[in-house]
């Protein structure tokens, strides 16, 4: 997207500046916030790790309607981060991890694929500002259709028959360079294995509000049951799109396969305490109160 001065001629054509056009809106539409942008999507949990904790990876999306028939992508990351591009075939990718970003990350993804929609094969979309009436993910998604997220080792996913051009051989180089060793485990749902140099941990995507969360994990913590697995701990959370998302340390070298009856066990000791309700004991309380105190800064 070109950079516009905000006393220049807006790109829409106009005839305005762009500060009392569409860079109006814009500045109305990045204060805009969505507490939960995925939410009522297919795997919401999912989409947030794809966004924010998950370095390769690609899920296949069914269009709703008139366009049904189109063949459409969801990657973490596109060349040079592309919000979204049409391979020569038509096929769509559309990117999750890019530089940009309004309050709604939903709406700002339907926006880029509208506009790949509309584009020729062969074109690198990078729509313009975003209109008051662009389409959500949730307006263009069938959301009858699952989520089937593939984790890559690599950027090589980019890559067609025809050789690469200099400027998307280069990116991906950079971005190979910077991927996180992955795993989504299969026993749980948006549970993520990464392995950070030396250090291996969990990152895991949870389904619940977080005020009953956090009385859940400090039911846990007290009782011991807060692990997945000996020498495993709880480092904290984060916030991610309107969900919280719990880190754990895993005994160095323990590969994801390994993780995989830990962590199904823990999602049935969480649900139960999560689902008991009521007050939590003056331990629990001090428990709580660390656990929402530690934020996770991830590296």
């Amino acid at each position: 997207m070109p950079v516009v001065g905000m006393r220049e001629p807006c790109p829409c054509g106009s005839g305005k500046r762009y500060k009392a056009c569409h860079g109006k809106r814009a500045k109305t539409r990045s204060a805009e916030y969505v507490r939960r942008p995925f939410e009522g999507l297919p795997g919401e949990t999912d989409w947030i790790a794809l966004r924010e904790i998950v370095s390769a990876a690609t899920a296949a999306l069914r269009l709703a309607g008139a366009h049904d028939d189109r063949q459409v992508v969801v990657a973490t990351l596109l060349p040079m981060a592309l919000p979204a591009l049409v391979r020569d075939g038509g096929q769509i990718m559309l990117g999750l991890q890019t530089p940009t970003s309004t309050g709604d990350p939903s709406a700002d993804l339907g926006h880029a694929l509208a506009t790949a929609l509309a584009a020729e094969p062969g074109t690198a979309v990078a729509p313009g500002p975003r209109p008051d009436d662009a389409p959500r993910l949730q307006d263009l998604l069938d959301l009858s259709a699952p989520l089937d997220v593939q984790v890559h080792e690599n950027f090589d996913f980019w890559l067609e028959d025809a050789e690469p051009s200099p400027d998307v051989r280069a990116s991906m180089e950079r971005a190979n360079a910077a991927v996180l060793p992955t795993a989504r485990l299969v026993s749980v749902e948006a549970a993520y294995w990464c392995r950070l140099g030396d250090r291996d941990q969990v990152r895991w995507v949870m389904p619940y509000d977080e005020e009953p969360l956090l009385d859940g994990l400090a039911r846990l913590h007290v009782s011991g049951a807060d692990g997945l697995g000996a020498g495993t701990r709880l480092l904290g959370t984060f916030r991610a799109h309107g969900r919280l998302v719990p880190v754990w340390d895993l005994v160095d070298g323990t590969p994801a396969e390994q993780v995989e009856d830990p962590a199904a066990e823990l999602a049935e000791r969480l649900a139960a305490a999560v689902a008991k309700g009521g007050l939590l004991s003056a331990d629990e309380r001090r428990a709580r109160s660390g656990l929402a105190n530690r934020q996770v800064t991830l590296r």
